[in-house]
């Protein structure tokens, strides 16, 4: 295998690097000229690792007017070396990244100040030769980044000079003081005489084109009167595919590294999308674009995906990027702000039990508005928890896009269940063990079913048909032999839970198993729960019939369980036999 190909810059925002060391790059720079007509003053939403960092970083380096001379070297091989718009290497730029302004919010504007005087005092230094001698002393004579950045708005104003303000994270540090600090603290921030209003006052008479991301609309809505947004990019169909990856994309890339060699001949393209798809991909940004674009893969999690297996042969034993366990913990302070989260912890449960919840996307709503069910539903969608997945009527069906984001939900809910009855983790593992390497499952339905009673036991609010879906879940998914698949669909029917062996990383695994569950009230009589048992022996033996469940077993013994619930007591629990027939 040849050792001079293009690597994979997981991790990396900054485009010369990307170019100088002549790593791997998705070509999205045909979005420069459609943002240039859709207006002067741009906003965009997206989740956290789609890429948003690099690309701005790419934007800077098109339109900086220090890169001029060096736009067909670095952009070389790119859509808009051949199809520059009018303004390229146009404009002085002004690049700030509010996640860099420190997560000491007791000291919020000093911190603040001095990075914004940094960022200043550096916009000065690099486009010196465009001022007057003595314009670096007196930005140096301003104590504050809000003077600096009045100065360079006056002297450039006169001067004729073109400024493009480029703002990444606009909301990190907002986000962090509505979830740890709670609304009192975020409204004295973006509202009145707030230090970020007043920043953001200046913005607009000032540059002269702005391009702000972040990952939550919260902010800009409470910051508007301040700063009057011209395009909300964020639902707008025409930027659906600006970031992430579309199925075409990762193709090609597999394609390119099974070209040079990077990737052994034992792992076939097909191969690799399908063992990714599940996990990163089926994400929608527009209700005009469900229809017509393809879904869209999340960007850093291919990256993470493609690197290890380039760089040692193997895919990674963990599909979920460590990294995200930090949008986990977003999640969770999201939920529990100002501690009025049972409204949302009803939603959070609702799309956890289902996978899908209606709803209508609002494009901005102010923070102290969260609570509304609209207005949480889509701030979900913003953070990448649910994406569009069906329309009707003026309603949409947000679902859970991915396993990686549904681990999430289920986390979540586990970590509820365990501060209600905390229970031993290492057992059930154990007891994973014994399932799929012995294809002895009794000790794992018995410690979920005791872990159910005990739980509800405690606490009569998790009892019921789809909480007991719930809970399942959350526990079925603390292995890593199984991609816990609830609801799909086999023989025109859904079957509850199919644990699809993760084969890829644990062949040694030999068996895999459908799970039909059922639930009864507990008033239910003996009759009742005869018939209910006999209709789920007939369910599940249609289903493990099914030639599409046949096809994923990867030559692991099928085992078809049926579970019954009385209230939260396991009543019967039992293997049903011979059912494999293919039809």
């Amino acid at each position: 295998m040849s050792t001079n190909f293009k690597h994979i810059p997981y991790g990396i925002a900054d485009f010369k690097q990307v170019r100088n060391e002549h790593l791997y790059l998705v070509d999205k720079t045909i979005f420069f000229e459609k943002m240039e007509k859709a207006g002067h003053f741009l906003f965009l939403v997206r989740p956290r690792r789609f890429g948003k960092s690099l690309f701005l970083d790419m934007l800077e380096t098109y339109y900086d007017i220090n890169e001029k001379d060096n736009f067909q070297e670095l952009f070389n091989g790119l859509y808009v070396a051949d199809h520059p718009t009018p303004e390229q290497g146009e404009f002085q730029v002004l690049h700030l990244d509010f996640s860099l302004v420190g997560s000491d919010l007791d000291n919020l504007y000093e911190n603040f100040n001095r990075y914004l005087s940094q960022r200043c005092l550096l916009f000065a230094k690099k486009y010196a030769a465009y001022y007057p001698d003595d314009f670096l002393e007196y930005m140096e004579k301003e104590k504050t980044g809000m003077g600096m950045l009045n100065l360079i708005h006056g002297v450039s104003h006169d001067l004729d000079l073109k400024l493009y303000l480029i703002v990444d994270e606009y909301d990190n540090f907002t986000n962090n003081v509505l979830n740890v600090k709670g609304q009192q603290a975020y409204h004295e921030l973006t509202h009145g005489t707030g230090f970020y209003r007043d920043i953001f006052k200046l913005f607009k008479p000032m540059f002269d084109r702005i391009i702000m991301l972040g990952v939550s609309p919260i902010t800009l809505d409470d910051l508007t009167s301040g700063y009057n947004i011209a395009l909300n990019m964020s639902l707008d169909a025409r930027f659906n595919q600006m970031l992430g990856f579309s199925e075409k994309d990762v193709r090609e890339m597999i394609r390119y590294y099974k070209a040079v060699g990077a990737i052994g001949e034992d792992k076939t393209e097909d191969d690799i999308i399908t063992d990714i798809k599940p996990w990163y991909d089926n994400y929608c940004f527009s209700r005009r674009s469900f229809a017509t674009d393809p879904k869209m893969f999340n960007c850093d999690m291919v990256c993470y995906y493609m690197s290890t297996l380039v760089d040692t042969g193997y895919r990674p034993d963990d599909l979920v990027d460590p990294n995200t366990m930090t949008d986990y913990g977003k999640l969770k302070r999201l939920i529990e702000i100002d501690n009025m989260e049972e409204s949302r912890l009803q939603i959070i449960h609702e799309i956890a039990e289902k996978g899908f919840i209606y709803g209508t996307l609002v494009s901005h709503f102010p923070a102290e508005r969260i609570m509304d069910y609209d207005n949480f539903v889509s701030l979900l969608y913003y953070y990448g928890m649910l994406t569009i997945g069906g329309v009707r009527g003026e309603s949409l069906k947000l679902i859970i896009p991915n396993n990686n984001v549904r681990i999430q939900y289920y986390h979540y809910m586990l970590d509820e269940y365990q501060t209600i009855n905390a229970l031993p983790v290492t057992d059930l593992r154990n007891a994973y063990d014994s399932a799929a390497l012995d294809g002895d499952w009794r000790p794992l339905i018995e410690f979920i079913c005791k872990a159910y009673h005990d739980t509800t036991a405690v606490r009569q609010l998790i009892e019921g048909e789809r909480n007991l879906q719930g809970f399942m879940n959350a526990y079925l998914t603390l292995t890593n032999y199984y991609q816990v698949a609830p609801e799909m669909e086999f023989a025109h029917g859904y079957c509850d839970f199919f644990l699809l062996p993760n084969y890829l990383t644990y062949p040694m695994v030999a068996h895999s198993y459908i799970l039909e569950l059922k639930y009864l009230k507990t008033d239910a009589t003996e009759a009742e729960a005869a018939k209910q048992w006999d209709g789920a022996v007939e369910q599940i033996k249609t289903y493990a019939a099914d030639r599409k469940l046949q096809s994923m077993l990867h030559g692991t013994q099928l085992h078809a369980i049926v579970i019954q619930i009385k209230g939260y007591d396991l009543v019967k629990y039992d293997e049903i036999r011979n059912c494999q027939k293919t039809k």
